[in-house]
């Protein structure tokens, strides 16, 4: 039987710190009590998430403090993290504050004379070394909602100055976090290796719930297997879930696998997806994922060999950023089991150690050595569509992350429209929705760089963007002007818009909602009468609208 412990232990030791070997603090960016919303790690769309999450209670405006002496030693405005500050700290480290709603206001200035001279919203200036000194406790920015963001917060990034590695900003602020609530696991998975083990009698991955209340039935297999967990931390106050810095896997008494997230490299990033499988973390390392944070001593990169017909005893022992730590235990049973052998046709499988290249009738794919994790049994399928300008090719049922580029040609069987520019990759998700790949016409074929082997065609855009004025009567009252600009196959290249026939400063201020914003500033627009807006905006495949609109302010 499966038997399952979850014990909260605290733990005195500042683990995190330790690990970086830096006993320094910083003060806090804020006046009011730390909480966070993430924290450094946690699992995210194709990347770690790479620092702190500040909640801001609620609102956007907060000043934000500097955490120790340094200067300003970047400034940046773009669609993902909206307003960005860096500042180098005398430390050895600096910090990048993201989603801000406002710089303070000499850099304010001198932020909008860039955009107005470039007439480009994105911005990214290098000043010199200690043009803009800080001291602990100076005002740097306001905290805001800025860019690639869901609410109001600040995001904190700490970056090592001789490693220009990510690291762990909480054992820097480990004096102003409350928190003695241990991590806690909901579930596990057991994932079968192709043709070399089973679960329950089974070849694909099971999950299971861990629960104390209804304890499940045995669980059986044979062969090799690997190990994920999904698990959580979390803090009190607060009903946020967070990612988990050190997990360490016993099998039988003995370690066989650790992962501790206290950095990592920009390149890095993608090998989350080779560790992780949704919400569940790997005990395993597949043979192609070079992520440091991981750690494999049973001499078989964590993989299980179940190969005796007895009780097999895991426990995961699972520690906070701050020393708080709890168990997770559960049995699996050896069982004898048929394995059933997989087809290996060389044709149809992608080596992991292997430049792999793959050519059927109009279809090209190249993919060199070292983008994938692990061997890829493909499931290669060709259908037809009536609408299509080609066929559509199934190379694997859900799509396998690569961890960099793959070329990619797909053949045109007709031309209904004669301009190759409205041609697209496109590729086709689980649900059967095409999203944009990009790509140019050349010798019949359609050519690509992609990050993943799934499903593709090829699709026709010659439908400009549609630009829609959102409450307009109040453009004048507020001083800003709002448009929705949406474009429903390949998305939005440029936009630019002028008033009165001068540059017009429209920005993402949040890239969620796709709103277009420009705040109207009597230095560039005459307060006091009529105006004309005239606002353009161009898709990836070169179709263009020209809206014109008519407002008084």
């Amino acid at each position: 039987m499966k038997t399952i412990y979850l014990i909260g232990i605290l733990v005195g030791l500042n683990l995190a710190a330790m690990a970086q070997g830096n006993d320094e603090v910083y003060q806090s960016p804020f006046d009011f009590p730390m909480v966070f919303s993430g924290n450094f790690g946690e699992i995210r769309a194709n990347h770690f998430h790479g620092g702190l999450d500040f909640k801001t209670q609620g609102a956007t405006g907060k000043p934000i403090k500097a955490q120790a002496n340094g200067f300003i030693s970047r400034i940046r405005v773009n669609t993902g993290s909206g307003y960005v500050l860096n500042v180098t700290y005398d430390n050895g480290y600096y910090l990048i504050y993201r989603h801000l709603s406002k710089f303070i206001p000499e850099i304010d200035e001198r932020v909008k004379q860039w955009q107005y001279e470039h007439e480009q919203w994105e911005v990214d200036i290098i000043p010199k070394e200690g043009e803009y000194p800080v001291k602990a406790g100076d005002l740097l920015a306001y905290s805001g909602n800025t860019g690639y963001s869901f609410g109001p917060h600040l995001h904190l990034d700490m970056v090592e100055l001789k490693t220009d590695e990510f690291v762990d900003p909480l054992p820097f602020f480990r004096h102003s976090v409350k928190d003695h609530t241990a991590p806690t696991a909901e579930g596990f998975m057991i994932i079968p290796q192709h043709g070399l083990g089973v679960v329950d009698g089974q070849t694909g991955e099971k999950t299971f719930a861990i629960s104390t209340r209804n304890p499940q039935k045995s669980i059986t297999a044979w062969g090799v297997i690997g190990v994920a967990l999904k698990a959580y931390d979390h803090m009190e106050t607060v009903t946020n879930r967070y990612g988990v810095k050190l997990l360490v896997l016993e099998v039988d008494g003995e370690e066989v696998f650790r992962s501790d997230v206290s950095r990592f490299a920009e390149s890095e990033h993608r090998y989350i997806n080779s560790w992780t499988s949704g919400q569940y973390m790997k005990s395993f390392i597949e043979p192609g994922n070079q992520l440091r944070m991981l750690t494999a001593s049973n001499g078989n990169r964590g993989l299980l060999t179940i190969d005796e017909e007895r009780p097999y005893h895991l426990v995961y022992t699972l520690t906070d950023g701050l020393g708080n730590s709890s168990k997770a235990e559960f049995t699996i049973i050896g069982k004898r089991q048929d394995i059933p052998p997989i087809g290996k046709d060389k044709q149809l499988t992608f080596h992991w150690d292997e430049v792999n290249i793959f050519q059927q009738p109009g279809i090209d794919v190249v993919v060199p050595r070292g983008r994938l994790y692990d061997d890829l049994y493909l499931d290669y399928k060709v259908s037809k569509g009536n609408n299509d300008v080609a066929f559509t090719y199934q190379l694997s049922k859900r799509a396998i992350p690569l961890h960099d580029y793959a070329d990619l040609s797909i053949g045109i069987t007709q031309l209904p429209i004669s301009d190759v520019s409205k041609y697209y990759v496109a590729g086709i998700d689980s649900k059967g929705k095409r999203y944009s790949l990009g790509g140019k016409f050349e010798n019949g074929y359609m050519k690509a760089k992609v990050r993943e082997i799934g499903t593709f065609t090829v699709g026709i855009d010659s439908i400009p963007p549609v630009v829609t004025p959102l409450n307009p009567q109040q453009w004048g009252r507020s001083g800003a002007i709002t448009l929705q600009v949406k474009d429903e196959h390949t998305g939005i290249s440029t936009y630019r818009g002028t008033i009165d026939g001068q540059y017009a400063l429209f920005g993402k201020y949040n890239s969620v909602n796709n709103h277009i914003v420009c705040y109207l500033d009597p230095k560039h627009v005459q307060k006091g009468g009529k105006h004309e807006l005239v606002f353009t905006a161009t898709d990836e495949c070169g179709n263009a609208v020209t809206e014109i609109f008519n407002f008084t302010w």
